[in-house]
C-alpha cells in the first residue's frame, strides 16, 4: 500500500482525507498540532492514523515523510517551501493548495533533478480556477482560434438562505487569510493597457456584477492577474483579469475598516483597553466627543451609515475588553469576526467561479465562451469551500501515486496531463462546469 502523510487538519481537510481513505490502496497519516483535530477527521478508519506534529520541529517532519510515498501540505502557505525542501531530499513528491511562492519555485531544479513533483496550485482558486481555464484555452487554440479576452471570477459565500449577517460573509477558511487578501494590491491587463491599483484603493475597485439566478455581486481584482497572459499561454489577449466576488455592501465596509486602521499588523499591547476605547483612538476622538460621529467625521461618512452599522453590530464600538495582550488591529478584528461571521448548524455555504473568453476564430467570427461552476455545501456536511478545495489535492494525489501524472519539478495544473484526469473525476463528484457560447 502507499502512504500519504497529510501536515493540516484544518477547515478544508476533511473532504481530501475522506477521499484518500476511499481509495482501497492508501495508508493515510494525518498530523497537526491539535491531535484532536486530526483524529476527528480520520474518524477511526481502519488504514488512517492521526498524530500530534510541531511544525517547526523539522527532524519529525523529515522522519515522516521519509517514511511515506507522498507529502500534502494542508499547513499555511509560509510553510510549503520547507516541507518542499524536505520532500525532495527524501526524492518524494508533494501536493499544495497555495500559490507558488519564490521560495517554492527556487525548488525547481532540484526536484526535477530528483525527479520529483512539487504540483501547487491544487485547490479551487488557485486550482480548479487554472484547470478549467486551459481547458477551455487549449480548445480554443486546437480549432486555430486566439484568446483575445479572458476576465475571471471567483467567491466562496454563504447560499442566499445563508446570506443573515450585514457583512454578507461567513467564513468558510482562515479568516485571516481573508482579511490578509483585502490588503494585496492589484494589477491586471486590460483593452492591451496596465492597470496597477493600489491595497488603498482596491476596495474602490469594484463593478457591479449580475450571476443569472442569483442577482448582483460586487468583482473587484485579485492580486495580480498579468503573469497569467503567460502562464496560460495566450500572451496575445488584449484582457487578462482575475477577480473576487463578494455580495453588495462588502466592499464600502471594508475599505473604511482598512482606512480606519483595522488591518495594521503592527504588534501592540492591548492590555485594559476596550473595544470602543481602541476605536476612539483610531478615529482620534475628541475626550467627551461620540464614537458614532467621531467614526463618521474620521471616515467622512453619515453617523448612520450601514458601514457604522456593521462596525455596531460586529461589536467594535462596545465597551468591553479586547481579549488580547500583545495582539495586533488585524488580530483584534479577525477574532470578532470569527465570533460573528460564522455559519449556524446545517447552512450552507456557495461557490461562485465564472470564466469568461473571448476568442478570434479563423473564420474572422469572435466567440463568447462563458463557463460558470455553482456549487453548494451539504447541510451538515462538508462545506463546499472545502470540497473544492480538498478534492483536486486528493485527486492530484491519487493521480501522482498512481503514474498518471508523471511530471517532475515545481507545477501548477495547467498542463492536460494533469488538469484532464482531475476535472473528469470532480465531475464524478458533482463539481462541475457549464458552459454556454455565443458567436457574433
Amino acid at each position: 500500500m502507499k502512504k500519504i502523510f497529510v501536515a493540516g487538519a484544518g477547515l478544508v481537510a476533511r473532504p481530501l482525507v475522506k477521499y484518500l481513505l476511499d481509495q482501497p490502496g492508501f495508508l493515510v497519516e494525518v498530523a497537526d498540532v491539535e491531535p484532536g483535530r486530526a483524529e476527528k477527521i480520520v474518524g477511526g478508519h481502519p488504514r488512517g492514523t492521526a498524530v500530534k506534529i510541531d511544525i517547526q520541529d523539522e527532524a519529525l517532519l523529515a522522519a515522516k515523510i521519509a517514511g511515506a510515498d507522498l507529502a500534502i501540505s494542508m499547513l499555511p502557505f509560509t510553510f510549503h517551501p520547507m516541507l518542499g525542501r524536505i520532500c525532495v531530499a527524501h526524492g518524494k513528491p508533494m501536493v499544495t493548495a497555495s500559490y507558488v511562492s519564490p521560495a517554492m519555485k527556487a525548488l525547481d531544479e532540484d526536484a526535477r533533478r530528483k525527479g520529483v513533483i512539487l504540483l501547487n496550485e491544487l485547490g479551487l482558486d488557485p486550482g480548479i480556477d487554472h484547470m478549467e481555464a486551459m481547458r477551455i484555452i487549449h480548445g480554443i487554440n486546437t480549432e486555430g482560434g486566439r484568446v483575445v479576452s479572458f476576465i475571471s471570477y471567483c467567491g466562496g459565500l454563504p447560499a442566499l438562505e445563508a446570506n443573515t449577517n450585514p457583512f454578507g460573509y461567513k467564513f468558510s477558511w482562515s479568516p485571516k487569510g481573508v482579511l490578509l487578501a483585502g490588503k494585496n494590491s492589484a494589477r491586471f491587463l486590460e483593452d492591451g493597457k496596465i492597470v496597477l491599483i493600489p491595497s488603498e484603493k482596491l476596495f474602490e475597485s469594484f463593478k457591479i456584477f449580475p450571476v443569472p439566478g442569483l442577482g448582483d455581486f460586487e468583482a473587484y481584482p485579485n492580486r495580480d492577474s498579468v503573469p497569467y497572459a503567460e502562464a496560460y499561454g495566450i500572451p496575445e489577449t488584449k484582457t487578462m483579469l482575475r477577480g473576487t466576488l463578494r455580495y453588495p455592501g462588502w466592499c464600502l465596509t471594508m475599505k473604511k475598516i482598512g482606512d480606519l486602521g483595522l488591518l495594521d499588523q503592527t504588534e501592540r499591547d492591548f492590555s485594559g483597553m476596550t473595544y470602543a476605547g481602541f476605536l476612539k483612538e483610531l478615529a482620534h476622538a475628541a475626550p467627551r466627543e461620540d464614537l458614532k460621529g467621531a467614526l463618521a467625521r474620521a471616515l467622512n461618512l453619515e453617523p448612520g451609515s450601514a458601514v457604522i452599522g456593521n462596525m455596531t453590530w460586529l461589536g467594535l464600538l462596545r465597551e468591553e475588553p479586547i481579549r488580547a495582550g500583545k495582539s495586533t488591529a488585524l488580530d483584534v478584528l479577525a477574532g470578532l469576526m470569527i465570533e460573528k461571521l460564522q455559519y449556524a448548524e446545517g447552512e450552507r455555504d456557495m461557490i461562485i467561479l465564472q470564466h469568461m473568453f473571448l476568442a478570434a476564430r479563423p473564420d474572422g467570427k469572435k466567440e463568447k465562451i462563458t463557463s460558470t461552476l455553482i456549487d453548494y455545501g451539504v447541510p451538515y456536511g462538508d462545506s463546499s469551500m472545502s470540497r473544492t478545495v480538498g478534492l483536486p489535492a486528493a485527486i492530484g494525489a491519487r493521480f501522482i501515486l498512481e503514474g498518471k501524472i508523471r511530471l517532475t519539478g515545481v507545477r501548477t495544473p495547467i498542463d492536460p496531463e494533469i488538469y484532464g484526469p482531475i476535472l473528469d473525476e470532480l465531475k464524478n463528484h458533482g463539481v462541475e462546469f457549464k458552459e454556454e457560447r455565443t458567436t457574433s
